[in-house]
C-alpha cells in the first residue's frame, strides 16, 4: 500500500517540486490549498503532463493554516508524513503585514502540530525553517547550533514555529524535524524574489521589453541552491529513524550584484546600464550575509547539493528566456 504524505504549500516552489518527488517514490500525494477567486496551480501543471506520474495519486483539498480544519482532515486522511511547507514566505511583504505574516508561519505551525496531536495519527512532521532566522549572524558559517538572531517579522516567526516543533518533539515525543534551508532557489521561483526578478528581467531585456530592473541591497550576500535538490533533503529527514534539525546549504556565498553578473554576462548584457537602486526594496534591518554548513545533513542523509551557483543561474535564465517566447507565441497563459 502507497505511503501517504500531506503537503502544505504544494502549490509553490518547494512544494511542487516536493510532490513531484514523492509521487516518483510512489507515494499517495495529498496537497492543502488555498480556496481563491484565481486558480495558482502552474507548478503542478508538470505532474499532470507527466505520463511517469500517475495523477490519480494526487488529491488536493481546499483549507487554510489559519483555520480549524486541521484535525478532521488528518484524521480523514491518516497520512504517514506531512510537510509544512506553507508560508507567508517574502522576507519584505513581511515588515508590512506583520501580524498576518505571524498568524500563518508561527501559529498556523502550532494549529498543525496541535492537529496531529489531538487527532492522535502517527505521523511524522516536517517544517520548513528558513536560514533567515540567524538574522544578524553570530558566527560564519552558520550551523545547527548557531544562534538565531531574527532581523524580520519573517524571520521571527520562523523561529517560534522551529521552537514549537522542537516543543512538540520533546513533550509528546513526536517525530518533528525542521529543515533550516538556506536560500533556494529554480524557474519555480516567485517572480518577487530577488533571483526569479533578476532571471525575469534579464530574458524581458533581451527580448527588448523591458528597459530597467529596480532593485534594493545588491551587497547583500546568500548562499543559493537548487530547490530541487532541497526538497530532496526533506525527504530524506522524515526517513531517519530519530527526528533531528539540519542545516541545508551548499557552503558558498554570493551577493546579489554577483548574482546579476552571472545572469546578465550570461546573456550577452550589461547589468550597469539596465539596473537601478530604488530603496522601496530596502528592508527596514538588513540581513548582509548567510552561508551555511551543512556537513551533519552530509553526514547522517548523505545529502549534498549538486548544482553550482552559475550553473543555477543559467538554469534560471534559460527557463525564462524559454518562458517568454512560450508566453509569446501563444503555448501558454502563464508566468510561474
Amino acid at each position: 500500500m502507497a505511503k501517504k504524505a500531506l503537503i502544505t504549500g504544494i502549490t509553490g516552489q518547494d512544494g511542487s517540486y516536493l510532490a513531484e518527488l514523492l509521487l516518483s517514490k510512489g507515494y499517495e500525494v495529498h496537497g492543502i490549498v488555498r480556496r481563491a477567486s484565481t486558480f495558482n496551480r502552474a507548478r503542478l501543471d508538470g505532474v499532470y503532463s507527466d505520463p511517469q506520474l500517475n495523477e490519480t495519486r494526487l488529491f488536493l483539498h481546499y483549507g487554510d493554516l489559519g483555520d480549524g480544519s486541521l484535525v478532521r482532515l488528518l484524521s480523514r486522511l491518516q497520512p504517514e508524513e506531512i510537510y509544512n511547507l506553507g508560508a507567508q514566505s517574502h522576507v519584505r511583504v513581511s515588515f508590512d503585514n506583520p501580524e498576518y505574516t505571524s498568524d500563518v508561519n508561527a501559529t498556523g505551525c502550532v494549529r498543525l502540530l496541535e492537529a496531529i496531536r489531538e487527532s492522535g495519527i502517527n505521523a511524522r512532521f516536517y517544517q520548513a525553517s528558513s536560514s533567515e532566522m540567524y538574522g544578524l549572524v553570530r558566527e560564519v558559517p552558520q550551523t545547527e547550533k548557531t544562534q538565531f538572531h531574527p532581523r524580520s517579522p519573517y524571520a521571527v516567526s520562523k523561529v517560534f514555529a522551529y521552537w514549537m516543533t522542537v516543543n512538540y518533539r520533546e513533550a509528546y515525543g513526536m517525530h518533528a524535524t525542521n529543515g533550516i534551508l538556506f536560500n533556494h532557489e529554480s524557474p519555480r521561483r516567485g517572480e518577487g524574489f530577488v533571483t526569479r526578478k533578476i532571471t525575469r528581467a534579464v530574458a524581458h531585456i533581451k527580448a527588448g521589453l523591458q528597459n530597467k530592473l529596480y532593485l534594493g541591497n545588491l551587497d547583500a550576500k546568500r548562499d543559493w541552491g537548487y530547490a530541487k535538490e532541497y526538497v530532496e533533503a526533506m525527504w530524506l529527514m522524515l526517513q531517519q529513524d530519530k527526528p533531528d534539525d539540519y542545516v541545508i546549504a551548499t557552503g558558498e556565498t554570493h551577493s546579489v550584484r554577483e548574482f546579476l553578473e552571472a545572469a546578465f554576462g550570461y546573456a550577452g548584457l550589461d547589468w550597469t546600464k539596465y539596473v537601478e537602486l530604488d530603496p522601496r526594496y530596502l528592508r527596514p534591518s538588513e540581513v548582509d550575509l548567510l552561508i551555511g554548513d551543512a556537513s551533519k545533513a552530509r553526514r547522517h542523509l548523505n545529502w549534498e547539493p549538486k548544482t553550482k551557483f552559475k550553473d543555477l543561474v543559467r538554469l534560471m535564465v534559460d527557463a525564462d528566456v524559454q518562458l517568454l517566447k512560450d508566453h509569446r507565441e501563444g503555448r501558454i497563459k502563464v508566468t510561474n
